[in-house]
């Protein structure tokens, strides 16, 4: 029996090993290949392969969408690295300074809301008289959609981006 050869990232997985892998279901794979966040090549007998380092995005996917970055997003990024090798660790770091400006924003946003919630519940006020949160004659459908004093605490616009 010869030795088992190392996984090397070019191996091709088959649909049933990325789902073993990544918990997802075949139509997940499926649609994030039709959105571009991953590719798949075809076998002789016309079956999608998954080269292994795109285990390595669809990993980043559910990440994203575990801490909310829409899929779009994802896909703008990924749209900078290359499609049929694996990214280099120079293309990684890029990826991961891309990242960090719209990671902190969302900190920062997620920190402001704890703030606002935890003093909503903590203050008692229930008369709204003095609560941050309130918006008298609605005044502030001027200002935007949306919860706009947590976006201006953040350095946001009104629509959330920064």
């Amino acid at each position: 029996m010869p030795p088992e050869q190392p996984a090397g990232p070019d191996d091709l997985l088959t649909v049933g090993e990325v789902t073993a892998r990544t918990g997802l279901p075949a139509s997940a794979l499926r649609f994030y290949e039709d959105k571009g966040l991953i590719a798949a090549e075809r076998s002789p007998g016309n079956q999608r392969r998954y080269r292994r380092h795109m285990l390595r995005r669809i990993s980043l996917v559910l990440a994203a969408k575990r801490l909310g970055v829409s899929l779009a997003d994802v896909a703008a990024i990924f749209a900078t690295l290359p499609a049929g090798q694996p990214p280099s660790q120079h293309d990684w770091h890029r990826v991961s300074r891309m990242w960090k400006g719209e990671l902190e924003a969302r900190r920062r946003y997620i920190g402001n809301l704890e703030r606002e919630l935890i003093g909503c519940i903590g203050c008692g006020c229930l008369s709204m008289r003095s609560c941050g949160m309130r918006n008298p004659g609605d005044r502030l459908r001027y200002q935007g959609q949306g919860p706009v004093r947590l976006d201006e605490k953040c350095g946001q616009d009104s629509t959330g981006l920064t």
